[in-house]
């Protein structure tokens, strides 16, 4: 099968990936080969293949918003058979048996493993995945308006949890890319007014266009102080701003997996009037479920640009040169 792989990590991404053979995988025990029907394209590969995520596995097959169906079912497999459309997501597997996964919070597993980091991913024909990973679809959806979903949904589904937005608050959302438009109409369908800031002006116009009260540039003042704010943006500049635009009792939740360096914070007017910072890691299996299953009750906008798969690269450097208006997707 026709694969893109991570040869040699870099900023330049033409450099970095190359497009070659490899065989078809076969599924162990537990697992299921799944036939790629389409991947979406996630700021976390563009990481990956920049070297800015140190790589796990040599010659890596980046991509883990899949959209496909199972071809071929391993040993012990009750739960999926052939001809069954599911997803595959970021988070790969976990132990199952450790106090972060006994308590519910396998996202902090550290045994955990993800598509397109530690296994081969979606930019191929083919990949393998523990059946208990996959997911079941919404109906009403094509393959390429799922596919974003898979991360870019389901992350940005917990950093919105994570914000403790409260009923009917204000939410301020920094960046609108992939993750940020799907996660607007989320909050928008449950009361939120929602204030986007981002430097695109194709970006802010979309997030006009699916119901934000307002739109700006990534630095400047909300109309309204802010009960909750979320950063989609990878630029840790943005972390002081986003926090002084808090109102008091506020929360900042940080959804990349990968943030530059955080300038220095000033307590009084940062941080007091207990305002809130956190991290979002991962995902869990059930952050996963209760998006897919938002999305079946809410049919949800989904702006996406798609690319073949033979154009991996170019998805990748568009997305990197910000020139992707929602979510890229590249389909076989």
């Amino acid at each position: 099968m026709r694969a893109w792989q991570v040869v040699a990590p870099g900023p330049d991404v033409s450099a970095a990936m190359q497009q070659g053979f490899k065989s078809v995988p076969q599924p162990g025990p537990g697992e299921v080969l799944v036939a790629v029907d389409a991947c979406g394209v996630c700021r976390t590969d563009l990481h990956v293949v920049a070297g800015d995520l140190p790589a796990h596995t040599p010659s890596i097959v980046p991509g883990h918003e899949v959209v496909g169906h199972v071809v071929m079912a391993g040993a012990g497999v009750t739960d999926r058979q052939p001809g069954d459309r599911v997803g595959v997501a970021w988070l790969r597997d976990t132990c199952g048996e450790c106090r972060y996964c006994r308590r519910g919070a396998e996202n902090l597993c550290p045994r955990s493993r993800y598509t397109g980091w530690d296994a081969d991913g979606g930019y191929a024909g083919y990949l393998i995945v523990r059946s208990d990973f996959t997911y079941d679809l919404p109906p009403g959806y094509s393959d390429t308006e799922l596919a974003p979903l898979l991360c870019a949904g389901i992350i940005g589904f917990r950093a919105l949890r994570r914000a403790d937005l409260p009923p009917g608050g204000s939410l301020g959302i920094y960046g609108f890319g992939a993750s940020a438009h799907l996660t607007a109409q989320v909050a928008i369908a449950e009361g939120a007014q929602v204030h986007v800031m981002t430097r695109a002006p194709q970006a802010q116009k979309l997030a006009l266009e699916l119901g934000a009260a307002s739109a700006a540039g990534a630095y400047d003042a909300p109309p309204e102080p802010l009960d909750a704010a979320i950063l989609f943006a990878p630029v840790g500049e943005l972390v002081p701003v986003a926090l002084e635009a808090l109102d008091r009792g506020g929360t900042l939740a940080i959804a990349g997996i990968h943030l530059s360096d955080i300038p220095v914070l000033d307590y009084q007017r940062h941080l007091f009037q207990e305002r809130t910072l956190r991290s979002v890691t991962s995902n869990t299996r059930a952050d996963g479920r209760a998006l897919l299953g938002f999305a079946a009750q809410h049919r949800l906008t989904v702006s996406v640009t798609p690319y073949p798969m033979n154009q991996a690269d170019l998805a990748l450097a568009d997305l990197a040169a910000d020139r992707v208006v929602g979510a890229a997707v590249l389909m076989p």
